[in-house]
């Protein structure tokens, strides 16, 4: 099974997790409101927000109300954006981005995760070089010709199309992302997955099966927290 294959398998494992994925998105969504304005026409993390809460099929006024909560004059809890860096076990690079109410809560718990599963916290910017910000739409091969995704992507301002074995991965600069996803939208593709990340610049292998083991459950561990917002590994999975 290729890179697009597994992100499909593991959204539908995830299914069974749906509330608990509403909350986060709900406190994005909040949070992004509350900082740039209700309006996702003029605030372009809002609309990241919520465009990555629909691909998650979030009904539209749990979506409705994280944005009137946020918008609201004072409304609501205070949340703290932070970002943790470290090793997991043979040394895979691996930043988590939370977002929290309780700083000393999300401390303790991100390094009882990492220590638990052979792995260690490490310090602002330790790994966090190893990675590119990047615009990244993932498209499933089924359907869709390559030199017309090409035409397309490229036109609407992509900066790369990279050809998987399982299908296509359309990069962009940050600051593309939402425009060259809105025409792909428009054209009637269809993605696996569409966000702005951090990308390795290379890749870490797991040879040993308990490795593999306590790699999976780090990741396991830290997505299910519902501190955290996004988790961004160098793992080559096979």
């Amino acid at each position: 099974m290729g890179r697009i294959g597994n992100i499909i398998n593991r959204k539908g494992k995830q299914d069974a997790k749906r509330g608990a994925i509403f909350t986060k998105h709900a406190r994005a969504i909040a949070v992004a409101a509350k900082e740039g304005g209700g309006d996702p026409e003029y605030n372009a993390a809002l609309k990241t927000a919520i465009d990555k809460a629909k691909a998650d099929n979030m009904p539209n006024d749990n979506i409705s109300r994280a944005i009137a909560k946020g918008a609201g004059a004072g409304a609501g809890e205070d949340y703290f954006k932070n970002t943790y860096e470290g090793y997991g076990p043979g040394g895979v690079a691996v930043i988590v981005e939370t977002l929290t109410d309780n700083k000393n809560r999300t401390a303790g718990n991100m390094r009882y995760y990492f220590d638990k599963n052979g792995g260690n916290l490490g310090t602002t910017g330790c790994v966090g070089f190893m990675f590119d910000r990047k615009g990244q739409i993932l498209i499933a091969a089924e359907g869709v010709s390559e030199d017309q995704l090409m035409d397309d992507a490229l036109e609407a301002g992509a900066d790369d199309i990279i050809t998987e074995e399982d299908g296509f991965e359309v990069v962009t600069t940050p600051e593309d992302f939402n425009m060259v996803k809105d025409v792909l939208v428009e054209k009637g593709y269809e993605f696996v997955s569409a966000d702005v990340k951090l990308v390795p610049q290379t890749t870490t292998v797991l040879s040993e099966e308990g490795q593999v083991k306590s790699m999976e459950k780090l990741i396991d561990l830290l997505e299910d927290d519902d501190d955290v917002q996004n988790v961004f590994h160098n793992w080559e999975q096979a």
